[in-house]
């Protein structure tokens, strides 16, 4: 008899990560895997394929390692040499979902949000799915679960025409504020606004002045001044 899936207290976000380098790691490098701590926090740390980049200390990733442990979501084994310490992912049996769900799971976890076409692209090398539809067909699978939601689709941004999926693993995704919006919203304050146009109007003035004064000076006709 089949196990029904449990529901996971979320993740932190260095748990998150070091999970997808390993799945990751374990599909991309398969004769380093299962990874030493050394490689692992390479993996965590690389600048490439990673959103956002971190710099996590080794002693952090243990701890992140101890705590994935103690969910049996990280296995140890000492491998072929007996001799250095190394980790394998279980999260495939832990979440009990099929190959295809973990890679997404570690692509989103690496990445950060994305579409369904870019899931597709950027899991290739973990898993080949046959089309879009195939990766929308697992993320709603994966959205839907009984033992609750492992990823969510995002509201369209501005200008998109797709959406974007992100993991719940750690919980509920947060978003900064648009940057962009605040930027515009400061830049049109009442106050700020009247202190630029008297600013140019002044520039304006002066310029004139400086035109005129130079006019005289090589005995040209005057220009009519342009309307503002």
């Amino acid at each position: 008899m089949t196990q029904a899936p449990v529901a996971q207290p979320p993740l932190s976000f260095l748990e998150a990560r070091v999970l997808g380098v390993l799945i990751e790691k374990e599909k991309t490098t398969p004769d380093t895997y299962p990874l030493t701590l050394n490689s692992l926090a390479a993996g965590c740390n690389q600048k490439s394929a990673r959103d956002p980049a971190i710099s996590a200390s080794e002693r952090e990733i243990q701890e992140a390692l101890e705590n994935l442990r103690s969910r049996l979501l990280v296995l140890e084994t000492y491998g072929a040499s007996g001799r250095v310490l190394r980790y394998a992912h279980n999260l495939g049996r832990v979440y009990a979902v099929p190959a295809a769900s973990v890679a997404l799971l570690a692509t989103l976890a690496l990445r950060g949000a994305q579409t369904i076409s870019e899931l597709r692209a950027n899991s290739e090398r973990l898993y080949r799915f046959d089309d879009s539809s195939s990766v929308e067909a697992y993320l709603q699978e994966l959205a839907t679960r009984n033992a609750g939601a492992l990823v969510v689709c995002l509201p369209k941004q501005p200008g998109s025409r797709e959406h974007r999926w992100a993991h719940l693993l750690c919980g509920e995704p947060t978003f900064p504020d648009s940057p962009t919006s605040g930027a515009i919203e400061s830049a049109e304050a009442p106050g700020d606004l009247a202190r630029r146009v008297a600013c140019l109007e002044q520039e304006v003035a002066e310029l004139r002045a400086a035109l005129q004064a130079l006019h005289a000076r090589v005995d040209l006709p005057e220009q009519p001044a342009a309307s503002t």
